[in-house]
């Protein structure tokens, strides 16, 4: 019982933190609003400054269900208030620790890639094509930082050599394949939202933190005012690959051989135009969205290239109702 409330404050505080932060950046943008500004293919403006906040709530949340936990166990007389579990020092300080890591890192290597990549270069195959002509793009320097982030963010978390390198993996992998389905309004939110269920129901209640931050900028991402971008993907499915470390060793390797197929799948198979064609999946993909927006004939077809984004270079969507977003990236990895 205990825990679960710890769980609900630490989700109050870093929905709280995350609508805080996004208030506080929106009013004075780190380096100027136009450096976070996107223009999606209605001609209206989205910021990504929605990523940062939501990694920042998120962090909030992880290091004060940390501190409650160790509150907690001290006021009831359980166990001393040092040296125990949720204690400075201790496993369940050093895994709010690794998770806080893991999302910090993800976060800052992705708000790089955001500001200063060009988008021409997408997916592992691209960006190591561009490795072996000699070009080191944005990309692969935030796959490469990310990579280390969860080596050392899975070190930190502690355990047997295998351990550490399934929860590098995990943290990681799932900060990739959350990325991957940033290509519509509230779609990773809701993905990050699901996958959070299940690891929620699995006794993993350190989700709760990074899907409180992320819930509370949905309304955002949907209404096409904000979007998390690779800041915000990366930081929150990192998050959630490091709050997977808690599960048995066989649920850790079920899970990352998922996250490897569906991102490998990702190469070459387009989610959207799955999701497209389930009618189950384009209905919750759909849910909260705006109306799709219909150009008169002297304005802009949707299949244009935005202003600072390249074109989606797949068809356009067979539903009439769905929306085409040049501003969130092709659907490929990095």
């Amino acid at each position: 019982m205990r825990r679960a409330a710890y769980a609900v404050a630490a989700g109050a505080c870093a929905a709280g933190a995350a609508r805080l932060a996004y208030s506080a950046m929106s009013r004075r943008p780190p380096g100027g609003p136009k450096a976070w500004s996107r223009t999606n293919h209605r001609g209206e403006p989205v910021t990504l400054l929605e990523g940062p906040a939501v990694a920042a709530g998120a962090l909030a949340g992880v290091l004060a269900q940390a501190g409650l936990a160790q509150d907690g166990l001290a006021e009831a007389g359980l166990v001393p208030a040092s040296g125990v579990p949720g204690a400075p020092g201790s496993a369940g300080w050093r895994r709010a620790a690794a998770m806080a890591l893991g999302g910090a890192g993800a976060a800052a290597f992705g708000a790089y890639d955001d500001l200063a990549g060009s988008g021409d270069r997408r997916g592992f195959r691209g960006h190591l094509g561009a490795l072996r002509q000699g070009e080191v793009t944005t990309g692969a320097v935030k796959l490469g930082g990310i990579g280390v982030t969860g080596i050392v963010s899975a070190a930190l978390a502690g355990g047997s050599p295998v351990d550490v390198i399934l929860n590098a993996g995990l943290v990681a992998g799932g900060a990739n394949l959350l990325n991957l389905f940033d290509l519509r309004p509230g779609r990773a939110i809701k993905v990050a939202a699901a996958s959070g269920a299940l690891l929620g129901a699995a006794g993993q209640d350190s989700v709760a933190a990074p899907l409180g931050a992320a819930l509370a900028l949905l309304p955002e991402d949907l209404g096409e005012r904000a979007m998390l971008g690779d800041a915000g993907a990366n930081a929150l499915g990192a998050m959630l690959g490091a709050s997977a470390a808690g599960l048995s060793r066989t649920g850790r390797i079920a899970l990352l051989g998922a996250i490897v197929g569906m991102t490998a799948a990702s190469e070459k198979v387009s989610f959207t135009k799955v999701i497209a064609r389930t009618p189950a999946l384009n209905w919750l993909d759909m849910l909260g969205r705006r109306p799709a927006h219909q150009p008169s004939e002297t304005e802009p077809s949707e299949t244009e290239p935005s202003k600072t984004e390249p074109p989606e270079t797949e068809p356009p969507e067979p539903q009439p109702d769905l929306v085409t977003i040049p501003a969130q990236r092709p659907e490929s990895g990095g």
